[in-house]
């Protein structure tokens, strides 16, 4: 029967062809339309672990002075939610949690020992040996340094799977040594291809979205070397040459609990941790906070407001397209009015009628999912050539494959309820009378 549906429906589709035309168009449209605003926003708004972001949270505190403009009750988004470095060693040092990572960011200048080469730049993070057992970093060569090499700022570095196909063809670089900021490095380690979307770790340091940072160094060892955060927030004179004593917020500290649930302690000893230096003078904010990584990412407002707007006016967009799919479904059951009343005439039950109806609608469905199909590439490579640190990653995955045809069929089945009951209660008497 379903055959015999179908042939009904391409002969329909052939009699009326403007009608056809306009219905495909313009579900295609809004198919399109919505399907390229919602992939963006599922890339902007992911979760980078999901396996492990029920169990990290970042801890922020309010290091800035009684009388000073940072003695606010808000949340302390305007200085990027950084900490000290004395406050972040002092946390991770105390070990509340079952792994503890500082983090921050620099710009790496990486000179090539091959001759004819010339340097380059490239990202760099700074951190502590719990980072990569932490985020389930990935190695395909070596591994992480130990707290001892932290401890005793050893030049050692682990270089990202791009950076080691750049200068090593890919091959094992473990052993080598790599000049960074004018200074030797040995690598220990060699990534697996890993690039978080957002780059969580170190949301106020750069870009928020991208191919993934080229070298990790050891944090002593790379400030003994003078290196430099690319960002950081201060409350008096800074001194770059000791960034570790000046009153500067420049690096974040992340925690990972056995259970979600050992947050509450956590936070019950950061506020502790808290009143012991206000009694000692160095910190006057009492307030303290406990992002977790999903909520981190909503506090830092990764997924902007206008996106979010854009993809509800899209769906708009879509339901209204379905609407006027109604209206030319309807016009097309009108004008067969005959057709269904001959039809119903000679047998065909009510069910049939309507089953007829929704085949044909899910046959427009279907074809305007692959014109949606066709509009939301052209969107996504629309967007591909925008200067947004995202714009390349915008691109269909076989989920977003999947939804195009599916809220297609959806959208069209919707759109043919209305005609298809009108068509199945068309009274077959008058439209014989009228042959």
């Amino acid at each position: 029967m379903f055959f015999y549906y179908l042939q009904l429906a391409v002969r329909s589709f052939r009699r009326n062809r403007v009608l056809t035309v306009l219905m495909v168009l313009t579900l295609g449209l809004g198919i399109g339309a919505s399907i390229t605003t919602l992939t963006v926003l599922k890339l902007l708004s992911g979760d980078p672990l999901p396996t492990r972001s029920a169990r990290l949270f970042t801890p922020v505190i309010n290091p800035w002075a009684a009388d000073s403009e940072g003695a606010v009750e808000q949340m302390p988004r305007w200085w990027g939610d950084m900490m000290s470095y004395t406050d972040a060693m002092s946390l991770l040092h105390a070990r509340k949690a079952k792994r503890q990572a500082v983090t921050t960011l620099t710009k790496a200048r990486i000179a090539p020992t091959k001759p004819g080469t010339y340097p380059f730049f490239g990202g760099g993070v700074l951190t502590t040996p719990d980072f990569f057992a932490m985020f389930d970093v990935p190695f395909a060569y070596g591994g992480g340094w130990s707290a001892q090499d932290g401890e005793n700022r050893a030049r050692v570095v682990v270089i990202s799977s791009a950076l080691n196909n750049r200068l090593f063809a890919g091959r094992d670089s473990v052993g080598k040594m790599l000049r960074v900021n004018d200074h030797e490095y040995r690598i220990i380690g060699v990534l697996k291809p890993w690039a978080p979307q957002p780059r969580f770790y170190a949301l106020n340091f750069g870009d928020t979205y991208g191919d993934g940072d080229a070298v990790y160094l050891p944090l002593q060892s790379a400030r003994a070397n003078h290196m430099l955060p690319t960002n950081y927030s201060c409350w008096g004179p800074a001194n770059t040459a000791h960034m570790e004593t000046s009153p500067c917020a420049w690096v974040n500290l992340w925690v990972e609990f056995e259970h979600a649930a050992d947050a509450r302690a956590y936070k019950q000893f950061l506020k502790h941790y808290v009143q012991q230096q206000m009694a000692l003078g160095r910190l006057h904010q009492p307030r303290v906070w406990l992002y977790s990584l999903t909520g981190f990412l909503d506090r830092e407002q990764v997924v902007p407001s206008d996106l979010r707007l854009q993809t509800n006016l899209a769906f708009g967009f879509l339901l209204i397209c379905i609407v006027n799919t109604v209206g030319l479904l309807l016009a097309k059951c009108l004008w067969r009015s005959r057709e269904i009343g001959v039809r119903r005439a000679m047998g065909a039950m009510r069910r049939m009628i309507f089953a007829q109806y929704m085949v044909e609608s899910a046959i427009v469905g279907i074809t305007g999912g692959v014109l949606g199909l066709v509009f939301a590439e052209l969107g996504l490579l629309a967007i591909r050539h925008q200067p947004a640190s995202y714009a390349h990653l915008a691109h269909l995955d076989p989920s977003m494959f999947a939804a195009t045809f599916a809220v297609a069929l959806v959208a069209s089945l919707i759109a043919g309820l209305l005609p298809a009951w009108r068509a199945c209660v068309v009274v077959p008497a008058p439209q014989l009378k009228s042959i």
